[in-house]
């Protein structure tokens, strides 16, 4: 058994003899922890946690009590066949969640840094969740969505598949993602509608007010100022251009499902 010897392992637990538990990692009382699983240095997994089969958590984790990682996808079209969950450093996964891996062979969902994720939820398949993002309790990620940094998805959100969330945007509580939400805005309404600025989001990273500005001004060509998509696009480009609005403009023309509207 791959264990540190200054990790500790509740005598309840059950650690298969091929996972690897890092330095100072404590295993909690009645875990299961499988076979190809990796846990890094410093990590918390509390009571009651099942990390399943191809799972990898990185250094500086905490797992709350309850909590499922690399789940089965919930997918028909499932074959058995390996695939992924990663998990980076630094997050708090609390109470009572799930988290899948990958569908199909060898394809991965992939979890960054520094993520705070609530109880009682679920992120699906092939997902990509970036750093420093906040999702809140009870709120029901589906397979191959993109979530950037620093987003911020409040609680009982649905995101349906395929659906993208730019960073820095701010997605009000029981709101229904079905398009792209581009960086920088908040959200809300029964389904998802551009509201303005995320600007407390904006001030919490640093943005300068100049840098805020820009992206106010780059909301308005896009929502309000009656040009077709790629005229307000353009328009950005070459009157607004800085690193933020031309992320802004990268994200709206790589959207595949479509942005959501004012």
């Amino acid at each position: 058994m791959a264990i540190d010897p200054s990790a500790s392992v509740a005598p309840t637990a059950r650690v298969h003899p091929h996972a690897v538990i890092g330095p100072r990692t404590r295993i909690g009382e009645f875990c299961v922890v499988e076979q190809d699983v990796a846990i890094g240095a410093d990590c918390l997994i509390e009571p009651y946690c099942f990390v399943k089969r191809w799972t990898t958590i990185g250094d500086g984790n905490e797992i709350s009590a309850g909590t499922v990682l690399g789940t089965d996808p919930l997918d028909k079209n499932f074959s058995g066949d390996r695939s992924y969950l990663r998990i980076g450093n630094r997050n708090k996964i609390r109470e009572h969640y799930t988290i899948s891996r990958g569908t199909k062979p060898e394809t991965a969902t992939t979890i960054g840094d520094g993520n705070f994720i609530m109880t009682s939820g679920h992120i699906a398949h092939n997902c990509v969740i970036g750093n420093n993002t906040v999702i809140a309790s009870c709120s029901l990620v589906a397979g191959y969505v993109e979530v950037e940094d620093q987003a911020f998805i409040s609680g009982g959100v649905g995101i349906h598949q395929f659906s993208k969330i730019g960073r820095l945007a701010m997605v009000a509580g029981s709101t229904r993602v079905n398009l792209d939400l581009p960086p920088f805005f908040m959200y809300a309404g029964l389904y998802a509608e551009a509201k303005g600025l995320n600007v407390v989001g904006l001030k919490r990273a640093g943005f300068t007010v100049a840098q805020v500005a820009m992206v106010k001004k780059a909301y308005r060509v896009l929502y309000r100022s009656g040009l077709k998509l790629e005229e307000a696009l353009a328009k950005i480009e070459s009157e607004l251009a800085d690193e933020n609005t031309l992320h802004l403009v990268r994200f709206v023309r790589g959207s595949k499902r479509g942005i959501c509207r004012e």
